[in-house]
This record gives structure tokens, C-alpha cells and sequence, in this order.
């Protein structure tokens, strides 16, 4: 236990001052936890995500063949011209749609999507993306919270907890609303005196002809067709069965065929360092989990609780968000749900409670939910926190924009600690406040 969990604060530490590139640390920390036999091959092979994996590599080749159309560049010039040029509007209008996206589909394959489009715009305008890309990722792990199928922390409670795509939007939908309509508030305050766009740019924009920008409309249309039928595989992954990182594995092979594209040139366009990231990453967290780091704190967290459900719920949902801003926050749910599940038999046992839908309705969901607007929520707190901010990271480096881990540290933490405030004042709300008379 010892030994993995300092390889990791090494490895973080090298995460958080950027002296190694990111891959490179990760991998580093990979190649110790397996030299110094703290997780054996076999599970740490097995704790790799190849959902996750295979969603990263299938999007980011669709996003490249549907880039070389001039798609893109359309959408930026459109939105642009839209908004008359003015950057708050652009922001506002895009987290919005990131939030939006974000809840149907998942925040990775979002923030695929719409990071080329924030850059273009922002290169247009002639003022930086970062801020904005940073704002898009938070309103994507916003959104993604929302649902179901937004963020892998709730696939993975939904299908252990035997919960459905109504109950998260029924119970997770309000309170995600409250906290995105103060996130947007925030960010119109803080951001509303930023930027300055000269007015020869703003005149371009208006006057701009957003059609001339598409240069192969013919395989736009190809590519765009594709896409509509991936989005239906994810939409109806859960009645099909098929996950969405195959889906879009075979649906940007498919988008290979129907636009003739050559598979070498795009293969080259795929962020490999994101997805080595991703492997080295989920190898560290394993060595964690199988020393039983993981599951030491994680117990610890609701120990100190004892059995006061209001208490047992604060706990989760701060200790959730605290750890999710800092260790992958799917391992880290995997490990809660079973330690959820005892404390859940030991309240109904201590209370005397045996009907399963008085238990689920009395002790079960405020607890579900806790971890899921944790673990969700808790991502926004730092670089490494979620698959979303790593991806936006990666895309801006590409487009040579640098996001230290302390640009978004600044934003990203306060923004976090801000929702999570909310999200404890809300399930108080639902769960604890009639029990007062």
C-alpha cells in the first residue's frame, strides 16, 4: 500500500507542476507499479477501460475525416456571425450546447465535437481559447451528470443499483439545472469584461459567408450521415446492448468506407497520447485498488459517519468529489458501490425497515445520488479529473494552446466546490428537510 500509493503522488506530482509530459509520467508510474510487482499483468490488463478506449480512438477518427470537409470551419463562421462576433454571447451560447450534448450523449465525444469548432471561432475573433474551452468542459461534466448515459459513473451505479434513465432524470435532472444556471451566471460575471474583439473584426465576422467555407460537400454529407447513425447506436445502446465505445469504433470505420478516406492519414491524426494516457492511468489506479489503498480511504470516508444517513450522504458526496477531482472517479465508483451497498443492508437492519421500495425510497437514493453527483461533479476540479478535461486538453495543445494544470485548477476547483454546495443544499432539500417536522 505503501509503495503504489507513493508512485502515484510521484507520478501526481509530476501531473501537477508539468516538469514529465503527462503520457510520459502516467507511463513511467505504469512501468514501476508492474517492476516493483505491486498489481499483477493480468488485472491491471483487465482494469483497462477498452469502452472508453475504443469511444476516444472511433470519435477522434470521425472528427478528423468530418474536419477535412470544412464542416468545422462552417459551424465556427455560422456561430460567429450569429453572435455579431461578441465573445460572451459565443461562450454562454456553446456551454449551453455543450450541457446540452453532453446529457444525451457522453462528455467525451461533446467535447470531441465542439472543441475544433471553440478554437476556429476563437482564432477568428483573434483572442485565446483557453478560457473558453475550460468553461465548455466544466459544462460538460455538468451535463453529463444529468443522466444516465452522460458520464460512466452512472452507467456504472445505474446498472449496479438496477436504476433507470427516468429515475436519473427525474432525480439528477432538477438539481443539475439549478447548478448549471448559477454555473453560467458565474461564468457571465467573472468573464462579461474579458475580451475586447476590435471592431474590423467583428465587421468581418458579420459580413462573413459562413457556405464558402465547406470544401467537399459531398462527403460532409457522408460523414454527417454516419455520425446520425453512431448518435442512434448510443442512443439505444441500452436496448441493444452494445456499448458505445464499439459503436463508435465500427461507425468511424464505417465513415473510413463511405468517404473514402486513407486510413493511414487519419490513423496519424488520432491523439495517441490521450489514449496511451488513458492505459498508463488506468494501470496506476489498478495498482491503487488491488493494494486496497482505494478501498481503505473509501471505508474510512463512511466510517466516520457512523449511521447518520444525512451525515453518510455529505460524506460520500464531498469525499466523492474530492477524490474524483484527483484519481479517476470510475475505479473510484466501482470500489464505493459495494461499500454503498453494505451500508444500505446495515441502515435498513438498524431500522427495522424490510419492504425493498421503502428502502430504496428511504435510504437507497439520497445515498445513489450522493455518489453520482460526487463522482460526477467532483471531475471539474482538476486536469486529470475526468476523460473530458484530458481530451480538451490534448485538442488544445494540438492546436498550440497550452492548459497547465494550474489555469485550470483556478477555474476549474472553485467551480466544482460551487456545485458541489449546491448539489448538498439540493439532496438536503429532497431527502432531510421534511424529516425536520
Amino acid at each position: 500500500m505503501f509503495l503504489s500509493g507513493l508512485i502515484f503522488l510521484i507520478v501526481y506530482f509530476f501531473l501537477a507542476t508539468e516538469k514529465l509530459e503527462k503520457t510520459v509520467a502516467v507511463l513511467l508510474g505504469a512501468f514501476f507499479m508492474f517492476a516493483l510487482r505491486l498489481v499483477p499483468f493480468e488485472y491491471a490488463l483487465a482494469a483497462i477501460d477498452l469502452n472508453v478506449i475504443f469511444l476516444l480512438v472511433g470519435m477522434m477518427t470521425c472528427v478528423f475525416i468530418l474536419s477535412k470537409t470544412g464542416f468545422f470551419e462552417w459551424i465556427a463562421v455560422l456561430v460567429a456571425k450569429k453572435a455579431k462576433g461578441r465573445p460572451i454571447s459565443i461562450m454562454l451560447l456553446f456551454i449551453t450546447v455543450t450541457a446540452v450534448l453532453s446529457s444525451v450523449l457522453d462528455n467525451v465525444t461533446t467535447i470531441i465535437l465542439l472543441a475544433p469548432v471553440t478554437i476556429l471561432i476563437m482564432e477568428i475573433l483573434e483572442i485565446s481559447p483557453v478560457p473558453f474551452l475550460i468553461l465548455e468542459v466544466i459544462a460538460s461534466n455538468i451535463g453529463g451528470t444529468a443522466t444516465l448515459i452522460g458520464d460512466p459513473p452512472n452507467i456504472l451505479i445505474g446498472s449496479r443499483a438496477h436504476l433507470t434513465f427516468n429515475e436519473f432524470l427525474l432525480h439528477l435532472g432538477p438539481v443539475i439545472c439549478v447548478v448549471f444556471l448559477i454555473f453560467g451566471l458565474s461564468a457571465f460575471f467573472i468573464f462579461r469584461k474579458s475580451w475586447q474583439v476590435p471592431q474590423r473584426v467583428k465587421l468581418r465576422v458579420t459580413q462573413a459567408l459562413p457556405h464558402l467555407a465547406i470544401i467537399d460537400r459531398k462527403n460532409m454529407i457522408r460523414a454527417l450521415g454516419v455520425l446520425a447513425l453512431i448518435f442512434a447506436g448510443f442512443f439505444t445502446h441500452g436496448i441493444t446492448g452494445i456499448e458505445p465505445g464499439i459503436i463508435a469504433l465500427c461507425g468511424s470505420m464505417l465513415m473510413l468506407v463511405v468517404c473514402r478516406s486513407d486510413i493511414d492519414a487519419t490513423f496519424m491524426r488520432v491523439e495517441w497520447g490521450v489514449i496511451f494516457f488513458f492505459i498508463g492511468l488506468f494501470i496506476v489506479v489498478s495498482a491503487l485498488e488491488y493494494t486496497g489503498v482505494i478501498n481503505m480511504l473509501a471505508g474510512m470516508l463512511i466510517n466516520l459517519a457512523g449511521t447518520n444517513l444525512f451525515f453518510l450522504c455529505m460524506a460520500i458526496l464531498f469525499g466523492s468529489a474530492l477524490f474524483s477531482s484527483f484519481l479517476d472517479n470510475i475505479p473510484f465508483v466501482i470500489t464505493m458501490i459495494p461499500l454503498i451497498q453494505q451500508v444500505i443492508a446495515h441502515l435498513a437492519e438498524v431500522q427495522g425497515i424490510i419492504d425493498p421500495a421503502l428502502i430504496q425510497e428511504k435510504i437507497a437514493s439520497p445515498l445513489w445520488w450522493s455518489l453520482a453527483l460526487g463522482a460526477c461533479l467532483g471531475g471539474n476540479g482538476t486536469l486529470i479529473g475526468a476523460s473530458a478535461n484530458v481530451v480538451m486538453s490534448k485538442i488544445s495543445e494540438r492546436n498550440n494552446h497550452h492548459i497547465s494544470f494550474g489555469r485550470f485548477f483556478k477555474y476549474g476547483f472553485l467551480f466544482m466546490i460551487q456545485s458541489v454546495l449546491i448539489s448538498a443544499f439540493c439532496l438536503w432539500l429532497m431527502y432531510f428537510y421534511q424529516a425536520r417536522f
